[in-house]
């Protein structure tokens, strides 16, 4: 069955017109016309070391995609690119089975790398759902105790899922989650964590613009306006 077109929300796009085209200037035509385009999104492959990928790496390389390789890359972290936009097909969640890749923009390993955790180390992923800054982190290294905490209760059930969908049962008990005000934690667990990762909220525009809600859209508009300052107060 052919899948249904994406629908702009109108009320979004609108939003974005008058907002960016004061912040942007004549650069946000550009942007918006890959913004509005889901198929001229790119998308990486991450490939699960729980698994076996022999045969997906084989795949991977007959449809065009190309190992990220870096000097600085730690060598157990294999991540995949196409030059030409497009999506690999996503593997569904079933119970008890571990998947053999992560499907994710190739811009969201950098604060992993960034991170360079150690073997051992014990970390914190702030805001940790969906899932896949975890999973990238869990592909560069073993660390001693990964806290993954999610303040928001559905987004966190999705976190949980992620987690039992790429790491088998023995290898969870280093992993921790949490459903706790990030800005707390740095009180409560003061000198606890080696390496803190904070993927702080942000509007994620490319999502909600095809929001199929209005009511939902015009909500998220007016949310909007008070992420700068809870970004600031995670950060300090």
């Amino acid at each position: 069955m052919a899948r249904l077109k994406r629908q702009i929300c109108r009320l979004v796009l609108d939003y974005f017109d008058k907002t960016y085209t004061n912040e942007l200037g004549d650069q946000w035509q550009t942007v918006r016309e890959v913004l509005t385009a889901p198929g001229l999104w790119q998308y990486a492959v991450l490939l699960n070391n729980f698994q076996n990928h022999t045969e997906t790496r084989k795949h991977l390389r007959m449809h065009g995609y190309d190992q990220l390789t870096h000097p600085t890359f730690p060598e157990s972290l294999h991540c995949y690119i196409n030059r030409n936009p497009g999506k690999f097909p996503g593997q569904r969640h079933q119970k008890g089975m571990i998947k053999e890749y992560y499907i994710l923009n190739a811009s969201s390993i950098l604060p992993v790398l960034a991170l360079d955790v150690k073997h051992g180390e014990t970390v914190l992923d702030m805001c940790a759902a969906p899932g896949g800054k975890s999973i990238a982190l869990l592909q560069c290294a073993s660390p001693g105790h990964l806290h993954c905490n999610e303040p928001d209760f559905h987004r966190s059930r999705w976190l949980q899922e992620t987690l039992e969908s790429f790491v088998p049962l023995p290898h969870r008990n280093v992993i921790s989650t949490t459903e706790l005000d990030g800005r707390l934690i740095g009180r409560t667990n003061a000198n606890t964590y080696h390496k803190v990762l904070v993927d702080a909220p942000c509007s994620n525009d490319r999502s909600w613009l095809f929001s199929s809600d209005v009511q939902q859209a015009a909500e998220r508009i007016s949310q909007r306006r008070t992420l700068p300052a809870i970004q600031t107060e995670l950060l300090r």
